[in-house]
């Protein structure tokens, strides 16, 4: 971009250009409208009472070519971080957070005290605004760059509304005086080719002077692009009214600025974007918190959360006092939201959400299909893992409080229906009816659990429950895909190293045989695969990388099945029932309520249902916790008596037709959450997108089950997919959830030397022999809950889920408030019982550092790494 300086003596006066409205900006509007980097976001500013201000981009114009020929030329652009042009490699650097030189903003702070300042100033064109009173008609050729303008990449990045902001700065050499200039404009106008984006301008600074060793004037237009550019400064030069608040402002920028020392710092180094910017709460100009207001007080996030609890703000979880008072709420609370659930489901994402679960829940209901037929001797089998979760998953979805959640077979009530199994064999009971009776009664206290509202004790499910709770689920999915995937190696030998076709042997037992043979891959062409697919982020536009996240894992599965196919490796593949009977001869799908057991056991059959009730309670209610809490911002409520009823009612079914019993799933639920994340797409340059929420919506969850209960006549199709394939995503959402808690992250620290342990929030506020001691108790709980689980005490095992939150109540006793409010949540009676006060002793939470974040376990700040130019 090129433009003369207007109104000198010894080069043209460039030709003024075209006024054009603001209004017609937006003729190419944005597609996305991520939340501005300016400022406090959104929902701080909602919060705050503040007005949201435009986003402002900022360009940096320099004049070069004294003293031959004079033009300006954008070196430099802003948004949220800074880009240089590279004039010798013709393209703008990668986003990186700019560091000035401290004499460069004196001398700026110096140069604008001395010079002119117009604050609302009433031009209406670029001579206006330079002191002509003239304006003239723009000619044709003056247009084309402005059609350049509203074509450029960069406008799609600025959300609707951005304004722009200029910088002028260069040397003359027959200016005897610096000459320092600082207007805002009353309206804001485009002002022709000035910026590089067709945006209304609202600032302009001007800088010149006569020539002087070094870059003082192009680091001083560098300086007021910076200024610009930072939201508590523009925050304040918007509300300015004289000069002496601009120089308050810019003095409040000086306070706030950290100095590097000379020779410990490469001034040429660039630091790439943080991973998350800091809160802007702790830099709040003094008006700001007027328009707050005094009666307002301020409070951290760890305040807040002491103050209210991770659960205290949710209408779901406040007693009503009438029998199933909480069930009615529920229902009122998500009638209005149905018409939505469905059509919230139409993008394009949902559809991605849709293949990847569908797949896992297949893999699901084959395993514990699988499973159940061993453990029950085929009185129940795959087919019936079909149809209950299709049958159990899709009314499911149609009524419950949370649709996002995925009802499923999960490894603790496998459990105890392998236990139960085996007492009837044990006392020559016939299975299906005396498991009838249990469904009964666990159906009949589900009821009674929520006709009292019982599940308002969710309160008391902190953190540390949930974690055990989760990483228990998490090593369940490992164990048994890991085990499933070391079985296939005794029907299918691999090879070892030494012989004569190193390679992978894969051979089908029985006669004739059918062997195919696959020569290993050299380490190097290996490793280069690797290297390739973790580089891939930085390859093809964000659409097409956002398209590839959305299908990964179905992209791995049709990988997987096409290699399978291309090498032909004899792998088992997906077995689907192909007849529509049930796995037990001679039983029809409705189950007799006493078969050849005596009427007595059907009162009996309340004890074995009072432990499952239990169980039941847990594995539900923990669940939607998980899923409903505040991180992940959903809007249209959870529904924790409603849940629970749809599951007492389901379970009653499912126990008339003989089918397995189901209750949400852990690891199946958070892959549903994940797949249907929102992020913003209009974002800054070095800006990531920023997460909006979840898509919630029933349609998702409601095909995934019709999917998988016609998976029964698809068996032609299905029957290509390799189930190592299927054990792969098993094990991939096993470990993902795993590695999505904090007690994985405190379980690395026990294994690190504490030199390099990162510089988290946890660790400056809990001594590193607490934090060792939380996470010990955590994996004692959790070593116990899998022996107890894996032996013939499994009967008590949701005693000790219960358990848990007693484990947690005794923490009290060995831990203090405030280790208890950094290592986990602190309970209903201790947000009561404790003062205010009381979380002022040696730490404080309203320090200088930025403590003000969510109190999950994340880094203070992410990594830094340094590129030199």
């Amino acid at each position: 971009m090129e433009m003369k300086l207007p109104g000198q003596e010894g080069f043209e006066a460039s030709s003024a250009p075209r006024n054009i409205p603001s209004g017609e900006l937006d003729s190419n509007p944005d597609p996305g409208t991520g939340p501005s980097p300016d400022g406090p976001s959104d929902t701080e500013s909602k919060e705050l009472g503040v007005p949201k201000d435009p986003l402002l981009f900022i360009q940096l114009n320099e004049l070069l070519g004294w003293p031959q020929a004079l033009e300006w030329r954008e070196t430099g652009r802003w948004v949220l971080f800074e880009e240089k042009l590279e004039v010798a490699a013709g393209r703008w650097s990668a986003p990186h957070v700019p560091t000035l030189a401290l004499p460069s903003l004196q001398k700026l702070r110096s140069l604008l005290a001395e010079g002119l300042v117009l604050l609302d100033c009433p031009a209406q064109s670029l001579l206006e605004l330079v002191g002509s009173t003239h304006p003239r008609k723009a000619s044709d050729n003056e247009e084309a760059p402005l059609r350049e303008q509203c074509q450029n990449p960069l406008r799609q990045k600025l959300p609707p509304g951005a304004e722009a902001g200029t910088v002028l700065a260069g040397e003359l050499g027959f200016l005897a005086q610096p000459l320092g200039a600082f207007v805002r404009l009353r309206n804001p106008v485009v002002l022709g080719s000035l910026t590089e984006v067709s945006l209304p301008s609202r600032f302009f600074c001007l800088l010149l002077g006569p020539c002087m060793l070094g870059k003082g004037y192009h680091e001083m237009g560098r300086a007021a692009a910076v200024l610009l550019s930072d939201p508590q400064f523009q925050w304040s030069v918007r509300r300015a009214s004289n000069l002496h608040d601009l120089l308050a402002a810019l003095d409040a920028f000086l306070e706030e600025v950290t100095v590097l020392p000379p020779g410990r710092w490469d001034p040429t180094a660039r630091i790439p974007p943080p991973k998350c910017l800091p809160s802007q709460h702790k830099r709040l100009p003094s008006q700001q918190r007027e328009i707050r207001g005094p009666a307002v007080p301020r409070l951290t996030s760890a305040e807040d959360r002491h103050r209210h609890g991770p659960h205290a703000h949710s209408p779901e979880l406040q007693r009503t006092g009438r029998l199933f008072g909480g069930l009615i709420q529920d229902v009122r609370r998500k009638v209005p939201w149905y018409p939505s659930d469905f059509l919230d489901a139409l993008h394009l994402q949902c559809f991605s959400a849709v293949l990847y679960i569908y797949l896992a829940t297949v893999t699901n209901a084959i395993t514990f299909g699988g499973l159940l037929g061993d453990a029950t001797d085929g009185a129940q089998g795959v087919l019936e893992s079909f149809l209950g979760t299709a049958v159990a998953g899709a009314a499911f979805c149609l009524m419950a409080g949370q649709p996002l959640t995925i009802l499923s077979s999960t490894g603790p009530v496998l459990v105890f229906e392998r236990l139960l199994f085996s007492f009837s064999r044990d006392y020559s009971l016939d299975y299906l009816p005396f498991r009838l009776w249990v469904g009964i009664w666990v159906a009949t206290f589900c009821l009674v659990l929520v006709a009292t509202e019982a599940s308002v004790l969710v309160r008391y499910f902190t953190r540390f429950t949930e974690e055990g709770f989760c990483a228990l689920i998490s090593l369940i999915f490992i164990y048994d895909a890991v085990g499933k995937m070391l079985n296939l190696t005794h029907t299918y030998p691999i090879q070892k190293p030494g012989s004569s076709a190193y390679g992978c042997l894969c051979q089908y037992p029985g006669p004739g045989g059918n062997e195919s043979q696959w020569i290993r891959t050299r380490p190097k062409d290996r490793d280069d695969i690797v290297s390739m697919c973790v580089k891939t982020s930085r390859f093809f536009p964000s659409v097409v990388r956002k398209g590839l996240s959305d299908f990964s894992s179905v992209l791995a599965i049709l990988l997987g099945c096409g290699l399978d196919a291309f090498l032909g490796l004899a792998t088992p593949k997906l077995m689907v029932p192909r007849e529509f009977k049930p796995t037990l001869p001679g039983r029809g799908w409705l189950v007799s309520p006493f078969g050849a057991n005596p009427w007595w056991w059907s009162v009996a059959a309340a004890l074995p249902a009072l432990l499952l009730s239990i169980l039941i309670f847990m594995d539900q209610q923990i669940t939607a916790v998980i899923l409903n809490r505040m991180e992940y911002r959903l809007q249209k409520g959870a529904g924790f008596h409603l849940d629970l009823f749809c599951v007492a009612v389901l379970m009653l079914l499912t126990s008339a037709l003989g089918l397995p019993w189901y209750v949400s799933a852990t690891v199946i639920s958070l892959a549903h959450m994940d797949s249907l994340r929102r992020e913003s797409r209009a974002c800054a340059p070095g800006e990531r997108p920023n997460f909006l929420g979840i898509r919630e919506q029933r349609l998702t969850g409601l095909v995934v089950f019709i999917l998988t209960g016609a998976s029964i006549f698809l068996a032609p199709v299905l029957k290509f997919i390799p189930m190592p394939v299927l054990y792969g995503i098993f094990l991939y959402m096993g470990v993902a959830a795993l590695s999505s808690i904090q007690f994985t992250n405190r379980v690395k620290l026990l294994l690190m030397p504490a030199k390099h342990q990162p510089d988290l929030l946890l660790l400056r506020h809990v001594p590193l022999t607490r934090v060792h001691l939380f996470t010990a108790i955590q994996l004692a709980c959790l070593g116990l809950l899998w022996i107890i689980k894996s032996t013939p005490a499994a009967i008590i095992f949701p005693l000790m889920l219960l358990g848990l939150v007693g484990v947690r109540k005794a923490l009290e006793r060995v831990f203090s408030p405030q280790e208890l409010l950094w290592l986990d949540e602190l309970m209903p009676e201790e947000e009561r019982s404790i003062p205010e006060k009381g979380l002022e002793p040696e730490h404080s939470f309203s320090g200088s550092d930025s403590e003000d974040s969510e109190l999950m376990y994340q880094p203070k700040a992410p990594e830094i790494n340094i590129s030199v130019n």
